[in-house]
């Protein structure tokens, strides 16, 4: 498999250099990538808006019309996966790469070492996003990503697992439980939150980014607590 990677940046000298450290750690780690330059801003969206399969991103912040940020914003929307990287002159704008959680910030001029260990991290975060759930659903076989299960529940002899939308089969949530990655966490005998999506946690209850609110398990504060630090 080919990993596809955009760099975009308005300075040709900066994107080239860049270019030519991405080749180089393809080669030292026997990785296979399709590199794209883009100029703009606008000239990747143009493109992503016909292939969306990206799975790297290495954005300047500086440039043109749109800058970087607001790109990555927009990609955001409809791609939890891509790994986005800022290569960027200017520390101001630190704080916004959250907004889109950023994998890192680097800073011109770009260090070799350093590329080469963001784009490890990068490689290793996209192959955790490419594990999938696998559910048969009437005589069909539905592939979720483990980045789009919010949580699972169960009811009865049921588990609805509540991703892009509701999936629901007559297993067991210990079944499930041995099926995903620390990213889960199991909360009493009733349900698996995917801790990234935890937004805020009380003695009572569990919000969710998209508002979800989740009743708490009486114990399971200080647990989960501990869970959602490790994995931080």
């Amino acid at each position: 498999m080919a990993y596809q990677v955009a760099i975009c940046d308005d300075s040709p000298k900066d994107a080239e250099f860049v270019l030519q450290i991405l080749s180089s750690w393809a080669s030292e780690r026997n990785v296979s990538i399709r590199a794209e330059v883009f100029p703009s801003a606008e000239s990747f969206l143009f493109r992503y808006a016909e292939e969306k399969a990206f799975d790297i991103l290495l954005l300047d912040i500086e440039m043109g019309a749109m800058d970087g940020v607001t790109m990555a914003k927009r990609v955001r929307r409809d791609n939890e996966a891509v790994q986005i990287v800022f290569i960027t002159g200017y520390s101001d704008y630190i704080a916004e790469g959250y907004d889109v959680a950023a994998l890192h910030y680097l800073m011109k001029p770009v260090n070799r070492e350093k590329l080469f260990t963001v784009l490890d991290r990068a490689l290793e975060k996209r192959k955790q996003e490419q594990r999938c759930l696998n559910l048969e659903l009437s005589g069909e076989m539905v592939r979720i990503p483990f980045y789009e299960i919010r949580y699972l529940d169960v009811r009865q002899n049921y588990v609805t697992v509540h991703a892009k939308a509701d999936y629901t089969v007559k297993r067991t949530l210990g079944e499930f439980e041995k099926e995903l990655d620390d990213r889960f966490f199991r909360v009493g005998r009733a349900m698996i939150l995917n801790l990234k999506y935890i937004q805020r946690v009380t003695k009572a209850e569990v919000r969710l980014s998209d508002g979800t609110v989740l009743p708490l398990p009486r114990g399971a504060y200080e647990p989960l607590n501990r869970a959602i630090i490790a994995h931080t």
